[in-house]
């Protein structure tokens, strides 16, 4: 919609402006990690980072949230009535997102906000922020963005996206959200023909250092019996220890269990992740398991993302390649052999 000029130096004015109207989360280093805080006094944020370690969809799906709490005490009036936890939805701002986070997202949309089901908590979260996304100047080895539909300045799911262009940023907003958000910020310059041609060659340039491709083009074709009982998920599986560090760090996995927490006589009932790689999330009630094999949870991991959720909801594959599972998998199971396994069946 329009193209601004933010000056690296006045970055810590915009913040601050910012910080008047909303909550302000943005990447800050520590321990030797990159995560998404919120910005309280005046902590130096550090937009040097390639993807952080945790995506920031923590922000709209938190690790753990009380849903609804209850009271069981015979003498009170509210006894034994679930009551739907009190939450806040300041407006708020996720500043530095890289677009893939941005697009995982997207993807995770439509499994909480969709015509037969809409999760309130997410909606109001994901309504009540706005999301000035980090173009990717340097793209990591492990990142395959440009395969999987995204790249290192896509721009979906952003309202708007920053070009880091040494000492400025160009500001480009995408949506009505990012114009109001750089007006109130009072970001006025406009940005000239030669800064936008500069900004337009870094993405182009920043395209051509994806080095890693996966192939996608035959998976939506495939039966779904052909590849559940294709002859190389025990080789993929082998190596895995169902540690579960792989969807934890997926900025597109949402699995979780709800559970009642009770301490004397107050109770909540809670969200949590969870994952498919752990033996007991499948675990019935009846003590049977129907995925009670290692082989057959890493099966359905890899199912799930690159065949289910295509074929369910026509929009292409679970994953924006980030990285992080193959960044971070302890045994070095690398999702982009996994894509070739499948698609070349």
């Amino acid at each position: 919609m329009s193209d601004k000029i933010i000056q690296k130096q006045d970055l810590p004015d915009f913040l601050k402006s910012l910080k008047k109207t909303y909550e302000v989360f943005a990447p800050i280093k520590e321990n030797g990690f990159h995560r998404f805080k919120p910005l309280k006094g005046e902590e130096n944020i550090d937009l040097n980072f390639t993807n952080t370690r945790l995506s920031p969809k923590s922000l709209l799906f938190p690790q753990s949230e009380r849903m609804f709490e209850f009271n069981l005490d015979e003498k009170s009036a509210d006894a034994n009535i679930v009551k739907e936890a009190p939450k806040d939805y300041p407006p708020a701002v996720i500043f530095g997102i890289r677009p893939c986070d941005a697009k995982a997202l997207r993807v995770m949309n439509v499994n909480f906000d969709n015509p037969e089901f809409r999760d309130p908590w997410w909606v109001r979260r994901m309504e009540s922020m706005t999301f000035v996304g980090l173009g990717c100047n340097e793209p990591s080895s492990t990142c395959f963005c440009t395969s999987v539909g995204s790249g290192p300045f896509n721009e979906e799911g952003l309202d708007v996206l920053l070009f880091d262009l040494g000492e400025r940023f160009l500001a480009r907003t995408l949506t009505d959200k990012g114009e109001k958000l750089l007006d109130e910020a009072g970001v006025k310059k406009d940005a000239d023909s030669a800064i936008k041609k500069k900004a337009d060659a870094l993405k182009e340039e920043s395209e051509k250092k994806i080095s890693s491709k996966v192939p996608t083009d035959k998976l939506k074709e495939k039966k779904v019996n052909d590849l559940f009982n294709a002859p190389f998920w025990d080789d993929v599986a082998f190596a895995c220890i169902n540690c579960g560090t792989c969807t934890f760090l997926c900025p597109t996995c949402w699995c979780f269990d709800i559970q009642d927490e009770i301490t004397k006589k107050q109770g909540d009932r809670i969200r949590n992740w969870d994952s498919c790689m752990f033996p007991l999330f499948t675990l019935h009630a009846s003590g049977h398991n129907p995925r009670p094999e290692k082989v057959q949870r890493v099966r359905q991991r890899f199912m799930h993302k690159l065949k289910y959720y295509g074929d369910k909801y026509n929009n292409g594959v679970a994953c924006v390649g980030c990285g992080r599972c193959v960044k971070y998998c302890p045994v070095n199971i690398d999702i982009r052999e996994v894509f070739k396994l499948m698609n070349d069946l």
